[in-house]
């Protein structure tokens, strides 16, 4: 295909392809998916080999936000049935990334609910950073706490900070009817200050809020000028009890489209598997590492992800490779620039990197509604708290019929699980 041909030559030169282009990519077949995924696969491991970037959400705060961000399950007004509790302390944040770190993680987000953090809130952060970095020396930490005031990255810097998540979610042009208490440029302004302070920027969006194939292009180009070292890709988790909940948007092919496109206009940036992989992807995840070179490892902020140990086994049985803490996760262009830069070390070195993603829904950590990287998840359960129903498991038994097969782009809400273990509860967390 003339096309896929081009994106490619086009993606080992770090050319920007033209937007007719991008909603090509968008625009393909079934019949050509699988081409579409080993042509955008060539680019990925033009820059970023067979590596996989492990990263891991610890929720400081979780929910009770008073931002309306729609597709956010710690929204005003939400009514889903999420975990709700006030900052962690430091000693317990460690403790929950430390988990994460065990399970290979290499990169801690620190995501709080609200609209932007106070000077105590940033003052209580650094403290966390602290703890977390004296527990383990090589781990890249990014903070997600949403809108930053003057002065507030500088000091997050200065306090540990490699990088700061704060996503643009959706086009400028869609944006007031998902969001109405800021704005899309408050989101961008958000996303320079980090850059401006040094440190490494991520920024990205959420697919499947019912947005067209030029709200989708808008907002992946709009990223790539803002040029964050890190856009994570976020799927909607329509969650019970929040103003999308009815919004099943998205197959697992056309899931995997976006993310090719999205490789294609950013080729030599770290490209963030993040929250609803689980709920819109299912069984072609592995697929989607061709596309992908980072993922979110075990749960989200407020819904459960995959189990952990089978993160792990699907990364290695796709044939990829965890990317170790003393690896420089961006291309040497890249990282070089970050080395040159002033107070410099994110995503490119190996102690920063760029942050997560978006609220995808369900999740991501608001702070502005901006979430670390994600956002839902469903997949395997942990066993449930006392006085929380244990979800009905499919039986076993040889006399009892298999559950019938769900139709193909139907609504998958037993995919959607509320975490309940983890930060904020006394149970294990998944990692």
């Amino acid at each position: 295909m003339d096309l896929l041909n081009t994106l490619v030559d086009k993606g080992l030169r770090r050319e920007l392809p033209t937007r007719e282009e991008a909603l090509a990519v968008l625009a393909t077949s079934d019949d050509e998916l699988l081409d579409v995924v080993a042509a955008a696969g060539k680019v990925r491991r033009q820059w970023f080999g067979r590596r996989v970037k492990l990263n891991y959400l610890v929720n400081l705060k979780s929910g009770l936000c008073p931002e309306d961000c729609s597709y956010c399950s710690q929204r005003l007004g939400s009514k889903a049935e999420i975990l709700k509790y006030t900052w962690l302390k430091p000693e317990d944040a460690s403790k929950a990334a430390a988990a994460g770190v065990a399970g290979g993680a290499k990169r801690v987000c620190l995501v709080a609910s609200g609209r932007g953090p106070t000077d105590r809130d940033v003052d209580r952060v650094s403290k966390t950073i602290q703890a977390i970095k004296d527990g383990n020396e090589d781990v890249e930490v990014c903070a997600c706490l949403g809108l930053l005031s003057d002065g507030q990255a500088e000091r997050l810097r200065s306090a540990g900070a490699d990088a700061y998540n704060h996503n643009l979610n959706t086009s400028e042009s869609t944006y007031g009817a998902i969001t109405s208490t800021h704005t899309y440029a408050d989101r961008v302004d958000t996303v320079q200050k980090a850059h401006a302070a040094g440190l490494s920027a991520c920024s990205g969006l959420i697919a499947g809020m019912g947005e067209s194939d030029e709200d989708l292009v808008d907002v992946v180009y709009a990223l790539r000028e803002l040029d964050p070292d890190s856009v994570p890709v976020n799927f909607l988790i329509p969650f019970e009890g929040t103003p999308l909940a009815k919004e099943w948007n998205l197959t697992p092919q056309r899931a995997l489209r976006i993310l090719a496109m999205v490789r294609f206009v950013c080729p030599d940036v770290e490209v963030r598997l993040a929250g609803g992989r689980e709920v819109h992807l299912r069984s072609l995840q592995p697929l989607a590492l061709h596309l992908a070179n980072s993922i979110f490892l075990g749960d989200y902020l407020t819904s459960e992800g995959q189990a952990g140990k089978a993160d792990l086994e699907m990364i290695a049985d796709a044939g990829f490779e965890v990317e170790g803490a003393g690896t420089t996760t961006l291309p040497r262009h890249r990282s070089t620039a970050h080395d040159e830069a002033p107070a410099a070390g994110g995503c490119g070195s190996s102690v920063g990197g760029c942050g997560p993603a978006a609220d995808t829904g369900a999740d991501a950590g608001h702070s502005g509604c901006g979430g670390c990287g994600s956002s839902g998840g469903g997949g395997v359960c942990a066993p449930e708290p006392a006085g929380v129903p244990e979800p009905v498991a499919a039986s076993a038994g040889a006399d009892e019929p298999h559950p019938a097969p769900v139709p193909a782009g139907a609504a998958r809400t037993d995919l959607v699980a509320v975490r309940r273990r983890g930060a904020g509860t006394d149970l294990a967390p998944n990692a």
